[in-house]
Order: C-alpha cells, then sequence, then structure tokens
C-alpha cells in the first residue's frame, strides 16, 4: 500500500494563513529524490523511461518521492486556475523617473535612458582605482566617438577572441554560432557612421549577443538543437532583435545555452559547455548561459536571453554580471521560441545596471492592457543620480528562504542587504512566504507541460534520437504530466499571486539571495551525454520560480564572492510593472559593491589602445 498511496494535502483558504514573521507556516525545503548521473548512466535512465513499462513505474515513483502526488496530484485547493499571469496595469507610482513615451523610436528611448545616467564625475565617485569595471555602453560610445578606436578594430578583436576561447585550453563554449563576415559588414557600416559624426543612438557598434532561442538574422535558431532549426526557419528578426537593429547595434552571433532550455548548468553535448569565465572548469549556469558568460569575459556589455525558470538571472549570478526579467509581457514574444508562453520572457544579462537600462528602454514597449483598459502599460525609467526614493522603499525579507543557501551566500547577501540598509535607511519587513517548495514543484509542471506541448508536432522518432541524452530524459518526464495535474498546478499559481499580492500591499519589493549554490565543477563525464543533477538545479532555482510563474519583474546584481572567488548575486524582486524601482536598487547595490569587483580569469579588453 506504501508504494501507490500518498496522503494528499488540503489547503486552506489563502484568508486563513498568517503571512507575518509571526507566522506559524512551516518552511519545507527542497525535497529532492534523484541521484546526480552522468555519461552511460543518463543513457541507461533514458531507456528506462522511454521503456513502456518501466517509464510508467518509474515516473510514478519519481512523482511519489518528490510529492508532487502529495502537493499538487492528490492535493484539494479551492481557488480557479490561474492560466496566463498577465497583470492589469497599475501605475506603481515610482518616484524619481521619466516616462518613456510609446511614439519615440527606438534610438529615442534609448537617448532618453542616457539622460537617466549619473554623469562620469558622479559614476567616478563610487569606482576606486584599483576596481575592476567592465567596458559599458558608454565606454564603446565615447572611445567611436573620439575617433581612438573604431567598431572595425572591436570586430577583428572580437573575432580572434572568440577563435582564441573556443580552442583548447579554454574551450569556452560561448557561441553556438557567428559570422565573422556579418560582423565586419556591420562594423564596417557602424565606423563609417561614426566617421561623419552621425551614429543612430550610443548602441551603434557596440557588439550585443543573443540566445539561441531568439531569431536573428542570418542565423538559424537552433534552441540549443542539432535539428530544430530544420524544422523551424527562421525568417527574420525577433521584435526585440530589430529594435537592438534599429538602434545601430553590431549584432554578433547566437550563443550557447542549455538545450531547449532543459537544464541549469549550461552544458550542452553538441555545442559543448558553456564555462565560467571566474572558472573554466565550473559552470556559467543556464539555460542563458553562453549569454552571461560573453558578458563576463568582456567580449559585450549586453546579451539578450530568456528566462523561464531562473535562466536569466541564474547565469547572471554564477557569471557576476547583471540580470534583468521584466515583467510578463513587457517586451514582445514575437521571433522566440514558443517553448514555454506562460512563464518565458526575454531578458537582459549586461556588464553594469546602467547597460541593463539602456538595453530595457531599446526593447521594452507599451502594450494595452490584458483587461481592455485605456490604460496603457506605461515604461518608467530611473533618475540613477537621485537617491531620495530609494530611502522610501520597504523591503520584504522572508528570513528562513533568505538563509537557506550556502553558508558563503547566505553571509555575503545579508551583509550587503546591510549596508544598503545602513546607507539609505531603508526599511526592512519580515515577512512569511508560504508554500514556496509548492510553488517550485508546481512552476515545473507547468513550463513541463508547456514545452512538451510546444515540442509535440516536431517531436518524431528521428528528432527524439537527436536530442543530448540529459534532455531525452527531461522530455520523457516532461511528457509525463495530465491535464489534471497541469490544472491543478494553474490553481497553486493563484494561490501564490494572492500570497504575493498581499506581501506587496505591505512593502515595495522582496529581497533574496538570487541562487542556493554558487558555480559548481563541470564533470568530464557530462560533456558528451550532459548530467542529471536535480539537487543542484533545486538550489539554483529556488529564489527565481515567482518571477516567471507569476510574471513578477526580477534583477539580479552582484554583491561578492565565495571562498573559491566565484561570484554571488542578490536579487530584488517587484510589483508588476514596477522595473523601474528595482533598477533603482540594483544600480545603488552595485554602487556599495563595485570597489571590490574582481576580474575574471578569461577577461578580453576590446577597447585596449595598442
Amino acid at each position: 500500500m506504501g508504494l501507490f498511496y500518498s496522503k494528499s494535502v488540503v489547503y486552506r483558504p489563502v484568508n486563513d494563513i498568517n503571512l507575518g514573521s509571526d507566522s506559524t507556516e512551516i518552511y519545507l525545503q527542497a525535497n529532492v529524490k534523484a541521484p546526480r548521473m552522468t555519461g552511460i548512466l543518463v543513457m541507461i535512465f533514458a531507456w528506462f523511461l522511454e521503456s513502456r513499462i518501466f517509464g510508467t513505474l518509474l515516473m510514478y515513483i519519481l512523482k511519489r518521492n518528490n510529492l508532487i502526488h502529495k502537493l499538487i496530484t492528490d492535493a484539494e485547493l479551492e481557488e480557479p486556475p490561474l492560466y496566463v499571469p498577465l497583470h492589469h496595469f497599475e501605475d506603481p507610482k515610482e518616484q524619481e523617473t521619466k516616462n518613456l513615451d510609446s511614439a519615440l523610436t527606438p534610438p529615442e528611448k534609448v537617448q532618453l535612458a542616457v539622460n537617466c545616467l549619473p554623469t562620469h564625475s558622479e559614476k567616478a565617485l563610487t569606482e576606486t582605482k584599483d576596481s575592476f569595471c567592465r567596458w559599458t555602453i558608454m565606454d564603446y560610445y565615447k572611445a567611436y566617438s573620439s575617433g581612438d578606436i573604431t567598431p572595425t578594430m572591436v570586430a577583428e578583436r572580437f573575432i580572434a577572441a572568440v577563435g582564441e576561447s573556443s580552442k583548447p585550453p579554454f574551450r569556452m563554449g560561448f557561441f553556438i554560432e557567428y559570422n565573422a563576415d556579418d560582423i565586419l559588414r556591420q562594423a564596417n557600416e557602424s565606423t563609417l557612421r561614426y566617421q561623419k559624426g552621425e551614429p543612430i543612438s550610443v548602441l551603434d557598434g557596440v557588439p550585443v549577443a543573443i540566445k539561441d532561442e531568439i531569431d536573428c538574422l542570418p542565423y538559424p535558431t537552433t534552441g540549443g538543437t542539432k535539428w530544430l532549426h530544420k524544422k523551424r526557419p527562421c525568417t527574420d528578426d525577433a521584435c526585440c532583435v530589430m529594435r537592438l537593429r534599429l538602434c545601430g547595434a553590431m549584432l554578433v552571433g547566437k550563443t550557447n545555452m542549455h538545450e531547449l532550455g532543459t537544464g541549469t548548468s549550461g552544458i550542452n553535448p553538441h555545442y559543448g559547455a558553456a564555462r565560467n569565465p571566474y572558472d573554466t572548469n565550473r559552470i556559467a549556469g543556464g539555460s542563458s548561459s553562453g549569454s552571461a558568460a560573453v558578458v563576463a569575459a568582456g567580449l559585450c556589455p549586453v546579451s539578450l536571453g530568456v528566462d523561464g525558470g531562473g535562466s536569466v538571472r541564474i547565469p547572471a549570478a554564477l557569471c557576476g554580471v547583471v540580470g534583468l526579467k521584466p515583467t510578463f509581457s513587457r517586451i514582445p514574444h514575437s521571433g522566440v521560441l514558443p517553448l514555454y508562453w506562460t512563464v518565458g520572457m526575454v531578458g537582459i544579462l549586461a556588464a553594469t545596471v546602467e547597460d541593463a537600462l539602456i538595453s530595457y528602454a531599446a526593447i521594452s514597449v507599451e502594450i494595452p492592457s490584458y483587461q481592455h483598459s485605456s490604460i496603457p502599460t506605461k515604461i518608467n525609467l530611473p533618475l540613477l543620480p537621485s537617491t531620495k526614493s530609494i530611502s522610501n522603499i520597504k523591503l520584504a525579507k522572508y528570513g528562513k528562504w533568505f538563509d537557506d543557501c550556502s553558508d558563503d551566500i547566505r553571509i555575503c547577501c545579508s551583509h550587503a542587504l546591510n549596508k544598503l540598509q545602513d546607507h539609505y535607511g531603508l526599511q526592512i519587513v519580515d515577512v512569511t512566504l508560504p508554500e514556496l517548495e509548492v510553488m517550485r514543484l508546481a512552476h515545473y509542471l507547468t513550463i513541463a507541460s508547456e514545452s512538451y506541448t510546444s515540442l509535440d508536432s516536431f517531436l518524431q522518432e528521428k528528432n527524439f534520437a537527436e536530442f543530448g541524452w540529459d534532455a531525452r530524459v527531461a522530455l520523457n518526464i516532461y511528457g509525463a504530466f495530465s491535464s489534471m495535474e497541469y490544472i491543478k498546478a494553474q490553481k497553486i499559481r493563484n494561490r501564490q499571486l494572492q500570497f504575493h499580492k498581499k506581501i506587496f500591499a505591505e512593502a515595495d519589493v522582496i529581497v533574496s539571495p538570487t541562487t542556493g549554490v554558487t558555480a559548481y565543477p563541470i564533470q568530464d563525464d557530462t560533456l558528451k551525454t550532459g548530467e542529471l543533477d536535480y539537487i543542484n538545479g533545486a538550489a539554483l532555482v529556488r529564489y527565481s520560480i515567482s518571477g516567471n510563474f507569476l510574471g513578477l519583474p526580477a534583477v539580479t546584481v552582484a554583491v561578492g564572492y565565495d571562498k573559491l572567488g566565484l561570484p554571488i548575486g542578490l536579487q530584488f524582486i517587484g510589483k508588476p510593472w514596477a522595473e523601474a524601482t528595482l533598477i533603482h536598487l540594483a544600480f545603488a547595490m552595485q554602487a556599495i559593491c563595485v570597489s571590490d569587483y574582481r576580474k575574471p580569469q578569461i577577461f578580453y579588453n576590446l577597447l585596449r589602445k595598442d
């Protein structure tokens, strides 16, 4: 009886649950029961899952042991399902901002963002002579405008650097594909514009990389596979890419990613592992692994990723860069692989918060409110030199959740938060966020079901055989959830959104570490098969889920390093449409920590003066 029976949960009404610091709600840690597997073990496990008899039994045991039966399948909930986390627009009434007029062109929006940046003298006050700083968009623009450096020179250095980094001993695995001729063509056109004194915007000639989940001509969109681009050809730029191109950005190729976004390590058996520039023997994180690594290594000040379960913020934190995931639907999703349409979102990885702000202005778009209100989803940009509004922000902190990470991360993030509080007088509100592990499982069930459904028309036996072994396991698991389980997961989505709304009635932002662990080692036996490491995976996504499942904006900023010198990120999660508040907070945090930033082992200085 014990094998086939699991006691179900009857969830109490939301209004009966205390979300205060004195709540008696139990914090349930991730209950992951799955061994780490690599090499031949991954292959054997995939074969068992694909067996009709053994596969069904294995899936039943996996669901039961990982509490999916107890917390979701057999659970009783009174909430109706919420299928898409679209938020009615309510003006967050952010202070010290500029409104981004929807009538402006992308270059005009970029210029408005530039007007929100601190001056050079203000920026200098936050940096020391010995601190490490990556080159920013404005550094490229000033170098090009002075004539000391040209986009063509940067393009040539970029091509040489990528070629060097892809070979032994580095084997960084930054890109799935880049086209030297196309990069040089863009660079030469940009160089001519600067020579005429007519750059399109500050992004003109600035190298920007695109995750291979986003359409960008002249490249195919593989999604990290060897075959998907043959079934779904790329015929045009994605909307976000088109807007960057209109600003003159130099689009330098398609970055490596975890195959179909099915994991968090960034190890791809087809295109190699995207390695961490701070330690090439460790993961960059995923699934937007290459996009984070190229920014960390100095090859680009900005790249685009897609965040379906922390896939922008996780690699950003592990690689020591900024990761911004806007509110669901803030950035048009046309031209992005429709792998998970209710949790996925185009996001930005950047060298600095200022670069994230400029890129956000370029690609974000006002959309009609989903309730057909006459109020558009207006976009605010923060005036970064101003700090008055920072002092008025209330930060919600759930202590048990915040501390559920490695000691190095807990100490580092607590120290950074204390410094931010001391510097600006921020108020921290102690709260309880119930059922976070339930939300993680419900999100996993949702992203799994949506991914499997979106790929259904392509999943012929031949294509299935072309997957990496870890992706094959993932797809077999993804296809094992029922419609009833999916609907119950959406009931949990509704329930969690109500919890978060109550928290946001008391505070402006939720603060947490970005990941539960820092970058872990790449084992040699993972390179051909990928790996199954659900324990580390759960630790990496621990703080990311609400941003995706509930469609909330979030940003991560580097705040320090562990004992091995690996980066640590702190995350701010905001109310819907309140990106300006998050960017303002991240900028303040960056200013406090920037003097301690460290140069990675692999770093390319593309603006050097030879």
